[in-house]
């Protein structure tokens, strides 16, 4: 676990995803279900800013909140590596948890069908894992 600071930029309950700097970046089919956003000045394997999801009551889309990352969700989209940070006041618990890999199970469904429209490869989840433990790796 570590202390951060994320941007919001996906209040909880939108469909509309925005990125910092550029705009909507796309409409989803399903709301989300946590507050989305990035960590400003930390940047992330694929070279964006990290990306944050933030457990909790709705947040303003905008809004900096100081929380705590407790662990990270892998993700592959395009075959970068994605992560996502696990934020909030307290840990995820069992069930908070199966709701995130749910939702990124789907979300990398609708994810694949986007980056296809534009000429990009699959998005994938590869499940939860503690910030200092092991990478989660793809099943064959």
């Amino acid at each position: 676990m570590r202390p951060v600071e994320v941007l919001v930029e996906v209040p909880k309950g939108s469909f509309v995803k925005r990125e910092a700097g550029v705009g909507v970046e796309y409409v989803s089919p399903l709301p989300c279900p946590f507050n989305y956003g990035c960590v400003p000045g930390e940047l992330a394997e694929d070279g964006d800013p990290a990306d944050a999801l933030v457990l909790g009551p709705r947040r303003r889309g905008g809004e900096r909140l100081r929380t705590t990352a407790w662990m990270r969700l892998r993700f592959v989209d395009d075959g970068a590596v994605d992560d996502k940070l696990v934020c909030g006041d307290l840990p995820p618990t069992e069930r908070e948890r199966a709701a995130i890999e749910r939702f990124f199970m789907v979300y990398a469904v609708a994810r694949t069908a986007l980056n296809r429209l534009r000429g990009r490869g699959a998005a994938r989840s590869l499940g939860l894992a503690p910030l200092s433990g092991p990478t989660p790796v793809a099943p064959r």
